[in-house]
């Protein structure tokens, strides 16, 4: 049996229905990754206000800025300015945070990784996280408003059409690639358009 994570982003959601989606989808623990915490305009997503609201509906709440967030404070992970995605996932600190959430889903924890963006393919949690989960043969599905879904195969092929349109055409001035390195390249493209840059911090 293949075992399945969640992904949500709050934006898009309120706490009602946000709730209310999670219980839908028997999401026993929520896995904060926002590097913020807080909300500027929904307060009820607030760390401190959000845990309460979920421990009252008997879902656990998580904070997971270190392991998952997209601001990470070590400079090595910004090679070319912005955090590296494939860099990152593979450093200790990624590693431990995969591991914890791997054997509280062997415990039988059904696990959301939660942030604000409402479309998951402009989110480091799908793009980062849930591609490393994805990569490990686990299911991913991103709940969206009003009941939708988007498997992680699904943003695949919208990243595939996104930066390669005519992969399928064939250019004598390029290699011609697989499809997985052209999965892996659209990756790498939208890393660089969403990941988190350093220039200019002091």
């Amino acid at each position: 049996m293949i075992d399945t994570i969640y992904t949500i982003g709050y934006s898009g959601f309120k706490i009602d229905d946000f709730v209310k989606t999670l219980k839908e989808n028997g999401v026993s623990v929520v896995i904060d990754v926002r590097s913020l915490p807080y909300s500027q305009f929904h307060s009820d997503y607030n760390k401190e206000n959000l845990s309460r609201i979920l421990e009252s509906s008997k879902i656990y709440y998580r904070n997971y800025v270190a392991e998952f967030g997209a601001r990470q404070e070590n400079r090595e992970f910004y090679p070319n300015g912005y955090l590296d995605f494939e860099m990152f996932a593979r450093s200790e600190v990624f590693l431990s945070g995969f591991e914890k959430i791997k054997k509280s889903m062997q415990k039988g924890f059904v696990i959301a990784l939660m942030c604000s963006e409402k479309d998951p393919i402009k989110c480091h949690r799908t793009i980062l996280v849930a591609r490393a989960f994805h990569n490990a043969g686990y299911k991913v599905i991103h709940l969206l408003p009003e009941g939708k879904k988007i498997t992680q195969e699904e943003i695949e092929e919208r990243l595939l059409n996104m930066f390669f349109p005519d992969r399928g055409q064939i250019n004598m001035f390029a290699p011609m690639l697989t499809t997985e390195e052209y999965i892996d390249e659209a990756y790498k493209k939208q890393n660089s358009s969403i990941g988190y840059s350093i220039e200019g911090d002091v």
